[in-house]
């Protein structure tokens, strides 16, 4: 007695072992023929037929493993906390800046990233040039160098009293007002430079330092790549020799470089004020200080 059995793989794809949908007979076994010995046996037991589905249930089964795709291995299995933490966990956003520093300071072209940034328009920037030169912090810090220049008499053609006080208080003015409007509204606008000064934020205190001061030579373009900050030194240039039309003093050109690597080295120590002031906020816990817009300052 013969059998013929057939089967289907699991998969209709070729397994690992060339199998495919496809059916295919299994090769014919002939049973052995019973034994003459045997054949008194009742004839219930040798006229039992031999049934196939054990064997078709082990062959399907071998089938089955063997036809399974293998899973690749060293493929790590998130967690349910890591997976929620990798889909709940938002974007940090960027420290916001301090308006004023020290409450006094004006701040208001410190942006809290370049990432987070967007190219200003000319109206903007001039926006800004106005809010630092008619923020009450500029008045007040006018009349404490008015006052140490009347106390060093660096400009003995105004004299002393309140009437060189006066002087004093007005030259000084004009000096912020202009420089502000030329670094950071007239000289932007013309060489489509970003005035700002976006912070690190990150960093060793050296590298932040560093960065820092470079940031008085080194500015970012409308098109947000690294340029000479010609905004800074062009525009403070420019200051100083307007200042010498109402300047009776110290009109020579030594006087003019020393007036410029001053304002320079005024704006440097500036940045860096910009930089580090949120950690000291934050380190000493001064949750009241205003903070600065990303987006462009409102000045209340």
């Amino acid at each position: 007695m013969t059998l013929n059995i057939s089967y289907r793989c699991k998969t209709e794809k070729p397994c690992s072992h060339g199998l495919t949908g496809e059916v295919r007979p299994i090769k014919r076994e002939t049973l052995p023929k019973i034994p003459k010995s045997l054949a008194h046996m009742d004839s219930s037991v040798h006229r039992r037929p031999v049934r196939p589905l054990p064997i078709c249930v082990a062959w399907v089964s071998i089938q089955a493993v063997f036809c399974q795709t293998p899973t690749p291995p060293n493929l790590p299995t998130p967690t349910s906390g890591q997976a929620s933490r990798a889909i709940s966990a938002p974007a940090q956003p960027p420290e916001p800046v301090p308006k004023r520093i020290f409450w006094i300071i004006p701040n208001h072209r410190s942006h809290p990233s370049l990432r987070e940034s967007k190219p200003l328009t000319s109206r903007e920037k001039f926006t800004i040039a106005a809010r630092d030169s008619f923020d009450p912090g500029t008045f007040l810090l006018t009349g404490i160098f008015a006052g140490l220049g009347q106390w060093s008499n660096s400009t003995p053609s105004y004299g002393q009293g309140m009437a060189g006080y006066g002087r004093y208080y007005g030259s000084t003015y004009g000096d912020f007002m202009i420089g502000n409007f030329m670094t950071e509204g007239v000289y932007p606008s013309l060489l489509h430079q970003d005035p700002r000064y976006f912070r690190r934020g990150i960093g060793s205190t050296w590298s932040r330092l560093g960065y820092a001061m470079g940031q008085t030579l080194v500015t970012h373009g409308d098109n947000r790549r690294t340029q000479f900050n010609y905004s800074e030194v062009v525009g403070n240039a420019t200051a100083v020799a307007i200042s010498n039309a109402y300047n009776p003093d110290n009109r020579t050109a030594t006087d003019a470089v020393g007036k410029l690597g001053i304002q320079l080295g005024v704006d440097m120590a500036g940045n860096i004020l910009k930089e580090f002031t949120p950690d000291l906020y934050r380190k000493f816990g001064s949750k009241k200080h205003t903070t600065v817009n990303p987006a462009l300052p409102a000045v209340k």
